[in-house]
């Protein structure tokens, strides 16, 4: 257990400092990818015919991808797309992405291109009728979106969305592939210079369970909140 300490010779500090990354990489990258697929389905429910066309080969494309070879394509392609245009532009320097930043967009497009669905879903059931009772009253356009659809939406899209930041906790760990230092890339670090996969591998388990129940914690009180007034109703 001296391996998994916190001393000189322990990989507790690694351990831990890996799973923070993960949670700061999920953390930084579920506003962009929620942010995203709000914007897509809202193209697809009453956008312009072209801009559904081109929002459905998006999610078509970033959904039958695997997550691996899409955080790839970001890193290696994107940075030599990067340099190409500054190249043509004449300005003479290069820039590396980083693999948090190419990690950080990949994982965004893939869950921009999975919430967008279920924030279609939940769109589709929104009756137009309330729509044009705001308008009767006289709120805008945005009035009506902030105070009443948004709200109904993400009560509508929580549990789906919660499903969404799972499968994102968990794709963070192959990033690992790029070196980004996150948990899992400390967890083979660890057993790499330890030669003990089953200790090491038990503890990166038992963190992403950590997170995993703080996760479902924090869904559960965030679902409690949007349907009070749910509740309040059936009373």
């Amino acid at each position: 257990m001296e391996l998994l300490g916190f001393g000189a010779t322990g990989w507790g500090t690694p351990l831990l400092q890996g799973a923070m990354m993960t949670l700061g990489l999920a953390l930084c990258t579920l506003p962009f990818g929620l942010l995203l697929g709000l914007g897509v389905a809202m193209a697809k429910h009453g956008g312009p015919i072209w801009l559904g066309v081109v929002c459905g080969i998006y999610t078509s494309l970033f959904r039958a991808l695997p997550e691996l070879l899409t955080i790839l394509i970001v890193y290696f392609l994107g940075q030599s797309a990067i340099n190409t245009l500054l190249a043509a532009l004449g300005l003479g320097i290069q820039i590396e992405v980083s693999g948090f930043a190419a990690g950080f967009v990949a994982l965004g497009l893939v869950l921009g291109a999975f919430s967008s669905e279920v924030w279609l879903g939940a769109l589709r059931s929104l009756s137009r009728g309330q729509s044009e009772g705001a308008a009767a009253l006289g709120l805008s356009r945005g009035q009506t979106f902030r105070k009443i659809i948004l709200p109904q939406l993400i009560r509508t899209a929580l549990p789906g969305l919660g499903n969404n930041w799972m499968a994102l906790l968990k794709d963070t760990s192959l990033v690992s592939a790029i070196a980004v230092s996150e948990l899992m890339y400390m967890t083979n670090r660890a057993v790499f210079a330890t030669k003990q996969p089953l200790m090491f591998y038990a503890a990166c388990c038992l963190l992403y369970l950590v997170m995993a129940i703080l996760s479902g914690i924090a869904q559960t009180m965030l679902e409690k909140h949007y349907n009070r007034g749910q509740n309040l109703a059936r009373a």
